[in-house]
């Protein structure tokens, strides 16, 4: 029987999703569990990668797995996701586990994956490990216009990492844009079918250099149409990156096809950067 299991971690201490050859990632410590648990070896395959550092609110990998009733009559999945959630370490959560088809790929049927990126305008200490620090002001409308144009770009090569073993630069992007979240905490909200490696941090980099007025409009035109990554502008850091939703056919599960459990408290593994707000002085209380 095919599952698909939906996860939640916190990146700092991973170096990635992928299993790695020298860094324990994501996917080694699902797979250990899911292995101690099943009785016999579990290779998970992911909805895609995150890099070293980023996080995830909400990811999704298929196992397959030959079911059985729980010690207390449970329906399998559900005595599962109970199991693996107790024996994975504190900052890996398991949402929940789903029966699917025999055929269903928790990267090939995924239809469209969503990021955030978190940026604040003022110092806040409980958002430094999640958001990136803005030490000087930003035109986030100029960005958003810029942001704008990304649903007209197919190939995104400008954004994209050198040297992957990546086939093709096409995505399709279907929502790019920067939304205020607090008195000085922002947003950048990206969705497309499918993401390069770096895309999105590149993509967030290249905007704030368009909200600092090195770039123009045109300039940001000139560097979709380039295709040349060295057009852009630098990679922001991995730490205020998270993977926030996948979305899947309804018709690939076999529980309720209704049931979406990356949108439910999709956001809330990544400190809460809205009550963070610049005081008129540096004076506390």
């Amino acid at each position: 029987m095919r599952y698909f299991i939906y996860l939640s971690y916190d990146g700092t201490a991973y170096h990635g999703w992928q299993i790695q050859p020298n860094g324990i990632s994501v996917q080694e410590c699902l797979n250990r569990a899911l292995t101690a648990l099943v009785g016999q070896p579990v290779a998970c395959t992911g909805a895609g990668r995150t890099d070293a550092g980023v996080h995830a609110a909400c990811m999704v990998a298929h196992f397959d797995a030959e079911p059985r009733t729980g010690p207390r009559g449970e329906r399998f999945e559900d005595w599962m996701a109970t199991r693996l959630d107790r024996m994975l370490p504190p900052d890996i959560a398991v949402r929940c586990v789903r029966p699917v088809r025999s055929d269903a790929h928790a990267r090939f049927d995924a239809t469209q994956r969503t990021y955030h990126y978190s940026v604040v305008t003022a110092k806040c200490p409980f958002a430094r490990h999640y958001a990136m620090r803005l030490t000087a002001p930003h035109d986030f409308e100029a960005m958003n216009r810029a942001a704008a144009r990304l649903l007209d770009v197919s190939d995104f090569t400008s954004f994209a990492k050198l040297h992957t073993d990546a086939k093709t630069n096409i995505c399709r992007v279907s929502r790019a844009c920067w939304q205020q979240t607090g008195p000085a905490s922002w947003r950048f909200e990206i969705a497309a079918d499918r993401f390069l490696r770096n895309m999105v941090r590149a993509v967030v980099g290249t905007l704030l250099e368009v909200g600092r007025g090195r770039i123009d409009q045109e300039g940001f035109e000139r560097i979709i149409t380039r295709r040349n990554r060295c057009a852009a502008g630098d990679s922001v850091a991995a730490n205020a990156l998270s993977l926030v939703d996948i979305a899947y056919p309804a018709d690939i599960f076999l529980d309720n096809p209704d049931l979406r459990p990356c949108t439910r408290n999709s956001s809330r593994l990544t400190a809460d950067t809205a009550s963070c707000s610049r005081k008129p002085n540096n004076t506390c209380g």
